[in-house]
């Protein structure tokens, strides 16, 4: 038996169901259509998390996409997992919800269990386990990759984990962020980011961070002040979880628009 050769054009490239049909095969479409399709789900976009003086700043866009088309415009990304963490979720819609309705629950089961919190760094790895568990609904395309930031009561300092499609669990120092726009989000962040920053300061950081992202990548959503719509933002303390309230988010983004007009009309001045 001999290799079968094609021509350069003729390639049928990597598929094997391909080869076999260019060869003569029968009954090859109803064995490629055999296999189980995803029908197209609704994703999320950019999440992302910053260390600052009192603790962790989180925040995400409300855009959620199907193809390329918007699914839903207020979706919220950003939840707290228990009294001193949070979950910012990136990818199908569904099966992150439900993933953080099932890591929550995990959470209070084990506080009510051992009458205490788990560690910080227990957290993360269980989010990690369950991000693994579902490698086999990501292969299939459904994949789920969250962003996980608490404050360490044993520290006394805000952390950051990120994770990859198989479970992969690694901390960030200062900055990290996951979905279609964090690319642009964390090079936002970056320039200008420094140690201590206070509140007001890195929420500035953050909104200017998700206006460049959504500027530069059509799945992530920016401020929407025809409908009220803005990113969740929300920190992470010694006092634990808590909202930003839209009102500041709003006014925030406000003074974020007015500053690149002045920068269009070729002036910086307050």
């Amino acid at each position: 038996m001999t290799l079968p050769i094609f021509r350069a054009g003729d390639d049928p490239g990597p598929s094997f169901l391909e080869v076999l049909r260019r060869r003569g095969g029968r009954g090859l479409d109803r064995l490629a259509d055999a296999g189980p399709s995803v029908p197209e789900v609704a994703h999320g976009t950019t999440v992302l998390a910053v260390r600052y003086a009192d603790g962790v700043l989180m925040a995400g866009d409300r855009r959620a996409t199907s193809g390329n088309l918007i699914a839903r415009r207020s979706v919220e990304k950003i939840f707290p997992a228990d009294r001193h963490s949070g979950v910012a979720i990136a990818g199908a819609l569904g099966p992150a919800l439900e993933m953080v309705k099932l890591f929550q629950l995990q959470l209070e089961h084990y506080e009510k269990v051992e009458n205490a919190e788990l560690s910080l760094e227990g957290k993360a790895n269980q989010l990690g386990q369950m991000v693994r568990d579902h490698l086999p609904a990501a292969r299939q395309g459904l994949v789920v990759v969250p962003l996980f930031a608490g404050y360490d009561m044993r520290r006394g300092t805000g952390r950051l984990f990120e994770y990859d499609v198989t479970g992969g669990r690694y901390e960030e120092i200062d900055i990290a962020a996951t979905g279609s726009g964090s690319l642009h989000a964390g090079m936002a962040v970056k320039v200008g980011y420094r140690p201590g920053l206070d509140l007001t300061a890195v929420v500035d950081l953050v909104v200017s961070a998700l206006f460049e992202a959504a500027d530069e990548d059509s799945a992530t959503g920016g401020p929407d002040p025809v409908r009220g719509i803005y990113p969740l933002l929300a920190t992470i303390t010694a006092d634990g979880f808590a909202y930003l309230d839209e009102a500041l988010v709003a006014e925030r983004f406000a003074a974020q628009l007015a500053l690149l007009g002045r920068r269009s009309a070729g002036t910086t001045a307050p």
